[in-house]
């Protein structure tokens, strides 16, 4: 099989991943309108995507143990269970006559402790559904069905909310969560069976499991490679930056380029360079795929330097597109490095600290860039993110890890191979003993 669709699990996997995302991608513009419609502010709005993130963020680390220690298919269908009751609830609330901002909040916190259980156990179904070579394309294709749907959603929002209501794109939400958690009940329990979850190089000693144990031996796996855990801290360093675009950029583009036209262009542009990024990383392999990633996303300071400039809107979209293309590419890249160089029964804890140290630094950006701001007006912090993430992305390629993962060791040079002995006359000789040539 040369493609991973051909495979039965794999397959599943898509679809049900493919279905979730495009729901999930719906759910963000429903919910900006919906909160402002029934409070007029901007705080509540704050308040409920609060609930969520927190307990996503506390919870992710315990998340990864129990996509370690259980069956990740059972988790993920557990938790797309739950946020599909969360997500049902949120639209009941919305269809009322009153919306509860409390119902809300609260529901908004539940799927949020789901999401920390649901995050780890991507990787590990995608190493089990999928082995080998395919892997890299496999990812490619989750990529690119996360950039379709970061392109489609808004769009399908508006329709449903100017149409329906913002109920409705959150009953649909709930739905595909439903959808997600069927097609993963069919999914061959024969594809995670044989996934060892045992710690073969927890280096901590005694016996038994514990949960300290556990997210110890997760934590040791991050950090005894180099490549990675310097990698985390530049992808940490991107996420800040990308909130502090998030947070500057719609206002810059309503005063400075003529409106909230741009500020959807620029959204837009970016959602399809995500998506020319997954398509270009399902065909390009990379000999240093992990620099080569971490240097697609020092691209990140093309928009931030735009928005500072400020330069034309035009130029400003094509850096969001270049800029979230090189996300794009990273992202398949980097989900096929860390399945093939981690021990399966750690990958979900590990995955668990990624998100982690990644997602940490955007709440970080989201408070300090508006503060920044009113200091010393906008373009500091744009042009400060525009550097760290330039400066810290690119200066990976200074780490020996992430120059040297993915090629070949050099072999050193031994001594000259013996020459052969000239062939003698066919005579009786007793046998002589051969050494076996060891490859290098």
């Amino acid at each position: 099989m040369n493609h991973p669709l051909r495979l039965p699990g794999f397959r599943l996997l898509f679809l049900g991943r493919t279905i979730s995302t495009l729901g999930d991608a719906v759910v963000p513009a429903a919910l900006a309108i919906a909160i402002t419609r029934a409070t007029g502010s901007s705080a509540a709005l704050a308040l409920v995507l609060g609930c969520a993130m927190v307990p996503r963020l506390l919870l992710l680390p315990f998340g990864g143990v129990a996509g370690d220690r259980f069956d990740p298919r059972l988790v993920a269908l557990t938790t797309d269970l739950v946020r599909a009751v969360a997500q049902l609830l949120v639209g009941l609330e919305l269809l009322g006559d009153r919306p509860s901002l409390a119902h809300i909040a609260l529901a908004s916190a539940v799927g949020g402790v789901a999401s920390a259980f649901a995050m780890p156990t991507a990787s590990p179904l995608v190493a089990a559904t999928v082995r080998g070579e395919l892997r890299l394309r496999a990812n490619a294709l989750l990529g690119t069905a996360t950039g379709a749907a970061r392109l489609g959603g808004p769009a399908l929002a508006g329709v449903l909310v100017y149409t329906a209501g913002p109920g409705w794109a959150f009953l649909l939400d709930g739905a595909s969560f439903v959808l997600s958690a069927a097609l993963l009940t069919r999914l061959p329990r024969r594809t995670v069976d044989h996934i060892d979850r045992t710690d073969h190089t927890d280096p901590t000693p005694g016996g038994g499991r514990s949960l300290r144990r556990d997210l110890a031996h997760g934590w040791h796996e991050v950090r005894s490679r180099d490549w990675y855990w310097t990698s985390l801290i530049a992808h940490g360093v991107w996420n800040g930056a990308a909130a502090v675009l998030l947070t500057l950029g719609p206002l810059i583009a309503a005063t400075r380029f003529g409106g909230d036209g741009a500020w959807v262009a620029l959204t837009q542009a970016g959602a399809v360079g995500l998506l020319v990024g997954s398509l270009i990383a399902g065909r390009v392999r990379p000999r240093r795929p992990v620099l080569a990633g971490d240097l697609a996303l020092a691209l990140y300071g093309l928009p931030l330097l735009a928005l500072a400039a400020p330069a034309p809107v035009a130029v400003a979209v094509a850096a969001q597109a270049v800029a979230m293309a090189g996300l794009g590419f990273l992202n398949p890249v980097w989900e096929t490095v860390v399945q093939q160089d981690f021990p399966a029964g750690a990958l979900a804890r590990v995955t668990s600290y990624d998100w982690l140290l990644s997602l940490g630094a955007a709440p970080l950006g989201y408070v300090l860039a508006p503060l920044a701001a009113d200091a010393w007006g906008s373009r500091v912090p744009l042009l400060t993110a525009a550097v760290l993430v330039t400066v810290v992305c690119a200066g990976t390629a200074a780490v020996p890890g992430v120059r040297r993962h993915g090629v070949p060791p050099m072999t050193t040079a031994g001594p000259p191979p013996e020459p052969e002995p000239e062939p003698e006359p066919a005579t009786e000789r007793p046998p002589v003993r051969t050494r076996a040539r060891v490859r290098p």
